[in-house]
């Protein structure tokens, strides 16, 4: 299987090559150029690690089946997981499940596949036979960061840059990042939102002469980002292990349709449940979950994404895009790998803000998704609700994908479909607006982070997650603010050292 650019501007590559390279180097993204079959049959009874394995094998083919069977034996492990499932589902009623992403080192989705990526990286770079150092240029909306730099830190020949909004995370995430030790990290505060950020990392991959500047250093990009293959693959795996758990709780029988809510704004991650769908979970609906920053749900609606609209900061900052990276891949498959009009589309988006899919190509994109998005209002009382029903606490992100998926099931009446809800986060990441939420604004008055997570704790019941304890305590290593055109100079300087 070799990997293919979905503006059809890049020879094919081997998925080393893909994972080593990150971002297609002329614009665009890696696609398998198939996408192979996973009967659901043959993942029952089966781990974590071992439908990890089951999976890799038949998109890696270059990797031999020992070090695939070693690396996800190293990663989805108890040692680095703090539950025994790794990614446990838990029911909270006849038809809805939540799928806990977040028992990973930083409490949220992204360890998933942050924690297997420099695995693949290293082996990719051995395949290859690589000479040159990696510099890793990642953005961040909060979560990503911490992931990717705990993920790459003190690996050898790769340096990791972090790049997040500047006062536009919460103070807990800011922390988990500038905290972070290792050799071979940095992080930068940029000012401005993530979409900014994330413009400026793809900028950067697109400066061909920025490129040869490093090169002439024998250093070479590459990205910890979802627009790299080997973010995405690791995502597709939980779904299918969701499946089989649902499937052997007997909430379901072997080979029934479930639903899958995704709260997401880059895409990424339904994206990979989309492609498990491809492989062969069956999937009746998928149910794209957005904050107020609505264009996701706009699109899937109208088939219209239009970037002219007020970006809005809210209580689910991981979901404040307004630039979906993923999309691009999505459209790409939807439209049968159509490179011209993902060329039309993308120069439209970066000329004009916005483009417009046709009907027959909207009508295709409803029949798989669903799309809506809740406010501010809705995800705090989501949160009070579901803790009052089910004694079950919500981040702000996952109680924005399920007050999404009660509107699915308002407007489709499907009320027989299991439901898988992805919780993305653990809800001690926002725990001021958690405990807000469930106990009004005095409960969070003249407190900082760190008071409100004890008293969230002391109020819930549920531990505080390992990764996210006396963060206040531990030192700030890192506490570099850059202004946008000064990034460049900034990462001119960290190569040099």
């Amino acid at each position: 299987m070799l990997y293919q650019s979905t503006r059809g501007n890049y020879h094919q590559v081997s998925a080393a090559e893909a994972i080593k390279t990150g971002m297609v180097p002329a614009g665009g993204l890696f696609v398998p150029s198939e996408i192979p079959d996973l009967d659901i049959q043959s993942i029952q009874g089966l781990s974590y690690a071992d439908i990890a394995y089951q999976i890799f094998v038949k998109y890696l083919p270059e990797f031999s089946t020992e070090e695939v069977r070693e690396m996800v034996s190293q990663v989805y492990t108890e040692t680095v997981f703090s539950h025994p499932d790794i990614a446990p589902v838990v029911r909270l009623t006849d038809k809805l499940s939540v799928l806990e992403l977040w028992h990973g080192p930083t409490a949220a989705f992204k360890d998933m596949a942050l924690q297997i990526l420099p695995h693949l990286m290293s082996l990719s770079l051995k395949k290859i036979q690589y000479d040159k150092e990696i510099l890793i240029l990642v953005a961040t909306s909060g979560d990503t960061g911490k992931a990717a730099l705990e993920g790459f830190k003190n690996i050898p020949g790769i340096r990791i840059v972090c790049l997040y909004p500047y006062q536009k995370v919460s103070k807990i995430q800011e922390l988990q990042m500038t905290t972070t030790d290792g050799q071979n990290t940095f992080v930068i505060a940029m000012k401005g939102n993530f979409d900014d950020c994330q413009a400026k990392v793809k900028e950067i991959f697109s400066d061909v002469s920025f490129q040869q500047e490093l090169l002439s250093q024998n250093i070479e990009l590459s990205s910890a980002n979802s627009i790299n293959w080997g973010r995405l693959l690791p995502q597709i795996v939980y779904y299918y292990h969701a499946y089989a758990q649902l499937a052997e709780k007997k909430q379901i029988n072997w080979g029934d349709k479930i639903n899958i809510t995704v709260p997401t704004g880059n895409f990424g991650n339904i994206l990979a449940a989309w492609y498990a769908g491809r492989m062969g979970l069956p999937i009746n609906k998928l149910i794209c979950a957005s904050n107020i920053n609505n264009i996701l749900t706009d699109f899937i609606n109208t088939g219209k994404y239009d970037k002219h609209r007020e970006f809005i900061e809210t209580t689910s900052p991981s979901m404040d895009i307004l630039v979906s990276s993923n999309l691009e891949r999505f459209i790409y498959e939807m439209t049968g790998r159509d490179d011209h009009f993902i060329n039309e589309i993308m120069t439209q988006l970066q000329e004009a803000d916005f483009f417009q899919l046709d009907s027959k190509n909207l009508e295709k994109m409803q029949e798989e998704l669903y799309g809506d998005y809740a406010t501010e209002e809705e995800t705090l009382q989501m949160i009070k609700d579901c803790f009052e029903q089910h004694r079950y606490l919500l981040d702000t992100h996952t109680a924005v994908g399920m007050k999404v998926y009660e509107k699915y099931v308002s407007m489709s009446k499907d009320t027989e479909t299991v439901t898988i809800l992805d919780a993305t986060a653990n809800p001690y990441k926002f725990n001021t607006t958690v405990l807000e939420a469930l106990k009004g604004s005095d409960a969070v008055a003249g407190k900082n982070e760190f008071e409100i997570l004890q008293d969230l704790s002391q109020y819930s019941g549920m531990a505080i997650h390992p990764g996210l304890k006396d963060l206040d305590q531990k030192e700030v290593k890192h506490t570099m603010v850059t202004e946008t055109d000064q990034l460049k100079d900034l990462i001119r300087k960290i190569v040099k050292k």
